[in-house]
């Protein structure tokens, strides 16, 4: 008679735990769903974000003839279509799916063009769930780069300032979000080209864009991006969030080694240093550029140029906007970590709040803060202009050293507005029978009478 037992080496194991065994080892795990795909192009890669319902185990194969990137994840299902994708400017040609072996998922793209996968697993954060994340760099292309506007031989010359501008977040992480799914990125990347053109149109000063469109680009680097443009100044640009909607005001922040200088600005800090996990920079990687250097005298001096200069732009904003807090604030922001440049983040608002969203989503609103970030940049360079620049050398041959570069759009009555003296003062000082003036033309600024 059967014992209903089997025997393995020196052990007997119940026939009913045999077949116990044999339904977990070959029954599928729980299935993960794939629950939606999202794309970005970046100027030097393709960035492809699956949102996951749960973890899931992958692998990646490269194939030529034709050449196609092979995805196979075990255990899963797509939800949504793959169809509808912004393939337009990326190596991938078409991207369809199919199931293997019953239950895996396989995810081809085909290729019109060589490139670098690289695929990670991203945990839940407060913002996202479960992700596999897939970059697809482009063969021969480095690391986002941008062009070294200065150099050794241009100091001792009448150089441009270099400024970097920094729209906050893009692509999968589109920052705070506002009423009628209006996104952080979209209106920063919007003010941000705003005050490129208006820098582009003033002589003594020449913009860089840390980042052109909606991509991602982690918090360290776009200290490298501005570092590597050799810039004489950060500008980074952000619409606040807070819990509540009554909250509202700009605000401008500079860096600080020690604590924030408010509970607010503390809380800030902490959310937009999350920007990283949101995507895809290991926060355990070690800041090694700021080892050390925060103590430095070096450091001391920027950061007191920060809190002037972003004092000035302050300045600027309260002229036309309610602010949050009538002076700088500090707070641990990663992104204002560069020991050599000055940095300011300038919170355009909270997105939070309906009225104060309706207005950041107007063009209107960000003509008025992108001039507003200009005019106190502009302003307190004239003032503490870098050695070797346009600038310095027209405050060195004017007997006042007061003097504007026209800009763009501007009329004479608005600068003497602006400066506090009449037009036909201006008119005078300057040699100037009408009110016509050209975009560069350097104006005389009286003393107010």
């Amino acid at each position: 008679m059967a014992s209903g037992r089997k025997k393995c080496g020196n052990r007997a194991i119940p026939a009913v735990a045999l077949l116990c065994l044999f339904f977990l080892t070959t029954m599928p795990l729980r299935a993960a769903d794939i629950l939606d795909v999202r794309l970005w192009r970046a100027p030097d890669h393709t960035r492809v974000v699956f949102d996951l319902s749960e973890p899931i185990s992958h692998s990646i194969l490269e194939l030529d003839n034709p050449r196609r990137l092979v995805i196979d994840v075990a255990n899963a299902r797509l939800i949504n279509a793959l169809t509808n994708l912004p393939l337009e400017n990326t190596p991938i040609a078409r991207v369809r799916s199919g199931v293997r072996e019953g239950h895996d998922l396989r995810i081809v793209f085909d290729l019109n063009g060589k490139v670098r996968p690289k695929s990670f697993p991203l945990p839940p954060n407060e913002r996202t769930g479960h992700r596999l994340v897939l970059d697809l760099f482009d063969e021969g292309v480095k690391a986002v780069e941008v062009e070294a506007v200065k150099s050794v031989d241009q100091l001792s010359d009448r150089r441009d300032i270099i400024v970097a501008i920094d729209a906050g977040h893009g692509g999968e992480d589109p920052g705070a979000l506002g009423p009628k799914k209006l996104y952080e990125k979209k209106v920063v990347l919007a003010i941000a080209k705003k005050l490129n053109a208006r820098l582009e149109n003033t002589p003594g000063l020449k913009p860089v864009m840390i980042r052109d469109g909606d991509y991602y680009v982690s918090l360290r680097g776009r200290r490298d991006l501005a570092r590597k443009s050799q810039a004489d100044l950060f500008v980074s640009i952000h619409a606040d969030a807070f819990r509540q909607a009554s909250a509202n005001g700009a605000s401008v922040y500079a860096l600080s080694t020690k604590g924030a200088s408010s509970t607010a600005a503390k809380y800030l800090a902490d959310r937009e240093n999350s920007a990283d996990l949101v995507g895809g920079v290991r926060l355990s990687d070690k800041d090694d550029m700021l080892a050390g250097v925060l103590t430095d005298l070096s450091m001391t001096a920027t950061l007191d140029t920060s809190l002037s200069l972003g004092a000035r732009v302050l300045a600027e904003i309260g002229g036309f906007a309610k602010l949050h807090k009538k002076k700088v604030e500090q707070a641990g922001f990663a992104v204002l970590k560069s020991p050599d440049i000055p940095s300011i983040l300038v919170e355009t608002g909270f997105i939070s709040n309906p009225a104060e969203a309706s207005r950041l989503d107007s063009s209107g609103y960000q003509d008025k803060m992108a001039s507003a970030i200009h005019s106190g940049v502009l302003t307190w360079f004239k003032s503490h202009p870098p050695a070797g620049t346009l600038l310095a050398w027209q405050k060195g041959n004017q007997s006042d050293g007061r003097v504007y570069a026209v800009a763009r759009g501007d009329t004479l009555s608005e600068i003497a507005a602006r400066y506090q003296v009449k037009v036909d003062t201006l008119k005078t000082a300057n040699g100037l029978s009408g009110s016509t003036i050209r975009i560069g033309q350097i104006l005389k600024i009286p003393d107010v009478q």
